[in-house]
């Protein structure tokens, strides 16, 4: 998502300009303007003009402009969208300080599960324009039980699903790629004794990866896809609600 200032003019016109915007008086600019230029921390840059700014600075202004008018909720789409790590995670204390210190209730769409994890306090995950599960990030993924195990098999999974179909303590087998995501109630037990049966059926484990439940195994239990593959057309987002 770009970002809806103006490059021509300093980030402190940008704030003016869009408090006039939203009628904010004179008075109050005069003191919010300043206020929120130290808060995102672009004092030093104010006066700036904003195509020298990176693409991190521009995010910030584009918060400070939508706090402007001091709203009781703040929308933000998808605003870590095209940022390095580390102007993301400034971001992120950015967005929990909003949070934290104005108490205000921001309506977040973001691409990035662990986004998603970190900052939502409840969230809906939207596949296709429909809303298929929301909750809190640690209650979505109590409800996954035990532990997922990924194998890459090379795109072998369709017979690979056969070979594990009848294997106890297995919770669900889902085909992911070029390989499988098998959900076991103790990963570390059950890794020797899938490979073992797989290599034993002719096929070729190349890498075995366990992880506890993720958002992103949450996102593959509700939709049967993982969210890395929902493609670019827009469709497919995850919306993060205080």
């Amino acid at each position: 998502q770009d970002s809806g200032v103006d490059k021509y003019d300093t980030g402190r016109e940008n704030l003016v300009l869009q408090g006039q915007l939203m009628r904010v008086s004179a008075d109050d600019l005069t003191e919010r303007v300043p206020r929120l230029l130290e808060w995102v921390g672009l004092t030093d840059a104010g006066d700036k003009m904003v195509e020298t700014y990176s693409g991190g600075m521009r995010r910030r202004l584009d918060i400070a402009m939508g706090l402007i008018n001091e709203p009781e909720v703040l929308f933000l789409d998808e605003p870590t969208t095209g940022l390095d790590p580390e102007s993301r995670a400034i971001l992120w204390k950015d967005l929990e300080r909003i949070r934290n210190e104005r108490n205000m209730a921001v309506l977040l769409t973001t691409h990035y599960l662990e986004e998603a994890d970190v900052l939502c306090d409840r969230l809906a995950i939207v596949d296709h324009g429909t809303v298929v599960t929301e909750g809190t990030p640690k209650a979505l993924k109590a409800e996954i039980r035990g532990d997922s195990i990924t194998l890459d098999l090379n795109g072998e999974s369709s017979q690979a699903s056969d070979v594990l179909s009848g294997l106890e303590n297995i919770l669900e087998i889902v085909p992911n790629g070029q390989g499988m995501l098998v959900r076991v109630e103790n990963g570390a037990a059950a890794i020797p004794v899938l490979v073992s049966r797989l290599e034993r059926a002719g096929i070729t484990v190349h890498e075995v990866t366990m992880s506890r439940p993720t958002l992103d195994d949450v996102y593959l239990h509700h939709t049967g896809h993982h969210f890395s593959a929902a493609g670019d057309d827009g469709q497919t987002e995850e919306a993060g609600i205080r």
